[in-house]
């Protein structure tokens, strides 16, 4: 049994790249992806996924493109690899719904709420695309945003790392790794496991934010089911 009812599950858009040389999305990877959700699905846990652009926003970036216009490009990235995801859900024999804040209703649905809801307990996967709608704000904390507006019991953040550590693992090796801190403590030792506004909108709403890696998918099977995995941010009472 999962210990959760309902999770929104944020996906690094680098992560399902999967290091694919000379693609966007590795698709035989996602639909590894796509089997763990589905046993997710099984278990009776109600499922909103929201995906990152990391393996396409941060190219914008780097070129120097104007920072608004670089997040615009990257909500239009979250779009693509939403659809991406959608279909192979589909493939999965899941029922799958692309919800976005901006309309563009050729490609996606208008992102509502309470249909939103409804998708859900009705048993479909309702993928929220387009992040916040508005730039200067990651996935990470548009994932926050919504998992506490859908009342999610937590935003599980699957990432290209595999915990919060006390700096960058690659570049420090005294670096330590955390099971369980603080929104608090993220904010005042600025580490980046997760975006700041994100650790803040936590603290203020007493979101539960669980950090692990997507190196093995069957990592998100495992974390739903209450094995502790990677590191849980979570606030005082």
């Amino acid at each position: 049994m999962s210990q959760y009812k309902r999770v929104l599950l944020k996906l690094s858009g680098e992560a399902l790249r999967n290091d694919a040389p000379d693609a966007i999305l590795d698709f035989s990877y996602m639909d590894t992806v796509a089997a763990q959700i589905r046993r997710c699905h099984e278990a009776g846990v109600q499922i909103a996924l929201m995906l990152g652009a990391g393996n396409i926003w941060r190219g914008a970036r780097g070129a120097g493109v104007n920072r608004t216009r670089a997040d615009h490009m990257g909500m239009l990235a979250t779009v693509i690899n939403s659809i991406g995801m959608k279909d192979t859900l589909l493939r999965a024999g899941l029922d799958a719904h692309v919800m976005t804040p901006v309309m563009m209703e050729t490609f996606t649905e208008p992102y509502l709420r309470d249909r939103a809801v409804e998708y859900l307990e009705s048993g479909s996967i309702v993928i929220l695309a387009g992040g916040s709608g508005a730039p200067f704000f990651s996935t990470d904390t548009a994932a926050v945003l919504r998992a506490a507006e859908l009342e999610a019991d937590a935003a599980l953040m699957a990432k290209n790392i595999d915990a919060v550590y006390t700096a960058d693992p690659h570049k420090d090796p005294t670096a330590e790794r955390l099971d369980c801190v603080t929104p608090m403590f993220i904010l005042e030792n600025h580490l980046n496991a997760i975006d700041l506004t994100a650790a803040a909108f936590a603290e203020v709403h007493k979101m539960p934010v669980h950090i692990f890696g997507l190196a093995d998918p069957e990592n998100i099977y495992k974390v739903m089911m209450g094995e502790k995995l990677g590191t849980i941010v979570q606030g005082g009472e």
